[in-house]
């Protein structure tokens, strides 16, 4: 039975990244979007670097989190999953790459949904408290790739215990995201969405120019 949860998620994990990539081969998206995705996902990488000593705590989810919330699920979910694989080419490329581009994509999707639901108008402190669970979210799925992956037999015992484990670097990571955010929200979100308002006011200037054009 445990083999067959381990393949089952795995196979479901590899799928969700593949439609996201794929239905991004298929979209409309301009140029100007693709760099500012490309541009979030290799900063949140390179973040990632410097802090790779200290057990679970780097500015990495904070900026997913917020490129997310600012630009989208689908652009947050894409910057996730980006920065995972980029800066695993430093620190490692391995079987958990997928689950890291799996849950650092939903972390970047669950704030776009958050974004439009809240309209931009959530307080440094909520939006603080939301990258604390995003820290507790994050290793409790990377932890459920090492039980499917590496403890036979597969008890509820066992698994309480892996994730017990744990609790101590979910706790640093979950703290360090409140802090980065605490910190660097503002600054950061002001930023992002200025690029997001000249982003959509270029293709309101094209839309203009392509009508005058047919006129």
């Amino acid at each position: 039975m445990g083999d067959n949860a381990a393949l089952f998620m795995t196979v479901f994990v590899l799928l969700v990244i593949f439609a996201g990539y794929f239905y991004f081969e298929k979209s409309s998206l301009g140029t100007k979007e693709i760099a500012i995705i490309a541009t979030l996902s290799a900063f949140a990488a390179i973040c990632r670097l410097p802090f790779a000593a200290i057990p679970n705590v780097q500015p990495t989810t904070f900026i997913v989190a917020i490129s997310g919330y600012a630009f989208g699920p689908y652009a947050g979910f894409l910057v996730g999953s980006t920065t995972a694989f980029v800066s695993n080419i430093f620190l490692g490329q391995g079987p958990w790459t997928p689950w890291q581009m799996f849950a650092w994509g939903l972390v970047g999707a669950l704030s776009g949904l958050i974004g439009r639901r809240k309209q931009g108008g959530m307080s440094v402190l909520a939006f603080s408290m939301v990258c604390f669970l995003y820290g507790f979210m994050f290793d409790w799925i990377m932890n459920l790739w090492h039980v499917l992956g590496f403890i036979k037999p597969l008890t509820l015992k066992a698994i309480m215990l892996a994730y017990l484990t744990g609790l101590t670097v979910d706790i640093m990571h979950a703290c360090g995201n409140f802090v980065f955010s605490m910190i660097f929200f503002e600054k950061f979100y002001k930023v992002l969405l200025r690029s997001k308002r000249r982003l959509q006011i270029t293709y309101i200037g094209n839309d203009n120019k392509q009508y005058e054009g047919e006129k």
